[in-house]
């Protein structure tokens, strides 16, 4: 194995209930003047009270943007010719995935201090060092990576209890994929120690899915930030972005990513997908698949009772895709990328005979 000489930067977080209370301890050494980027929904939750918080620290909100509808470099150049993004000092990223990496492109590779505010728990985006970017038509485009990810992640917990459940529940999806991917991708390699240790800690995005997954979703209904969710949004916010920015190391997905993940992405051809369901919960379905190609009959019976028993999609009819679509996509999903560094490859025949198991199982 190469000898080589590296960085590797992992994420700073507070969280809890009442975090943004440290907002000027932790953003006044950057300067003073902030601009606000985020989604519609996520400002509207929680713009007073960043606000407020701002303003008890120290730091002048100088503007609010929403940042656009996807994560697009098209968005991306569009707020940089803002006046008031040439004028802060820092930016704070609101919101989900999409909103936050459209504040980490726009402001890591030009060095602007970029703070996240996740207001839902439906990925791992206010911790990485990735941004996921599509195309304006809201097809997926390619990840961008960066050498570090954000200053400083604010998880309010109370915030994202008050969210709708769907998200933390996508999330839960996304989250226990990064264990069975990691342990694929990487299986029987030897492997330098960054993507030793992101595959080892990969167990944690889903031992805690498995112990606390059905009592925070109960909570998030119920509008109530307890232990369990807490628990919860760690793994899919912070553990897993750990673990991303461990695999990452070398900017490929070759140990990050998988067949969870490229059955996504092929399906993100159907408008359906981005329109009507979440990201996570399109990996969630995804993973029976892997589990079944990959022959772990034990952990698919495993994570096909989770998914039942949480309402995560097991069939195609559940992700509102078609008999005749969903063979599309066999043909397209043994190309992508995700999969090119499996330890074998994965074919049409394979993810044929995993459809007739999973489609004939009782309802």
């Amino acid at each position: 194995m190469k000898l080589e000489n590296y960085e590797l930067h992992l994420p700073s977080y507070s969280v809890g209930k009442e975090v943004y209370n440290q907002i000027g301890k932790i953003c006044k050494p950057y300067g003073t003047k902030v601009l606000v980027i985020g989604g519609k929904k996520a400002l509207s939750a929680a713009f007073d009270k960043i606000s407020k918080n701002a303003a008890d620290g120290g730091l002048d909100i100088i503007g609010k943007e929403i940042y656009g509808t996807d994560c697009t470099y098209e968005a991306v150049e569009r707020l940089a010719a803002l006046t008031s993004f040439q004028e802060a000092d820092m930016v704070f990223a609101v919101g989900g995935g999409k909103a936050i990496d459209t504040c980490k492109c726009l402001c890591i590779e030009c060095e602007k201090p970029v703070f996240t505010f996740p207001t839902i728990a439906s990925n791992c985006a206010a911790c990485t060092s990735v941004s996921i970017m599509y195309h304006e038509d809201g097809t997926f485009f390619k990840p961008h990576f960066f050498t570090h990810p954000a200053a400083h992640a604010f998880i309010d917990t109370q915030i994202i209890a008050a969210a709708p459940y769907r998200y933390l529940w996508a999330g839960i999806g996304d989250t226990y994929a990064k264990n069975y991917e990691a342990e694929i991708s990487s299986r029987g390699e030897k492997l330098p120690h960054y993507t030793e240790v992101g595959v080892g800690f990969s167990k944690m995005c889903l031992t805690p899915m498995l112990e606390y997954g059905r009592q925070a979703l109960e909570d998030n209904k119920k509008g109530v930030a307890t232990e369990a969710l807490e628990q919860v949004v760690l793994a899919i916010v912070v553990t897993t972005a750990i673990v991303s920015i461990f695999l990452t190391r070398d900017f490929t997905p070759d140990y990050n990513s998988g067949l969870a993940h490229a059955c996504f992405y092929a399906l993100t051809a159907y408008p359906v997908i981005e329109k009507e369901h979440l990201h996570g919960e399109v990996v969630g379905f995804g993973v029976l698949y892997a589990l079944l190609v990959d022959g772990q009959q034990e952990e698919f019976e495993k994570i096909y009772a989770l998914n039942k028993e949480l309402g995560l999609p097991v069939r195609i009819a559940d992700i509102g895709i078609t008999e005749e679509q969903f063979f599309e996509t066999m043909d397209r999903i043994p190309q992508m990328s995700d999969i090119r560094h499996y330890p074998y490859a994965v074919t049409k025949e394979m993810l044929m005979q995993a459809y007739e198991t999973i489609e004939q199982l009782p309802v």
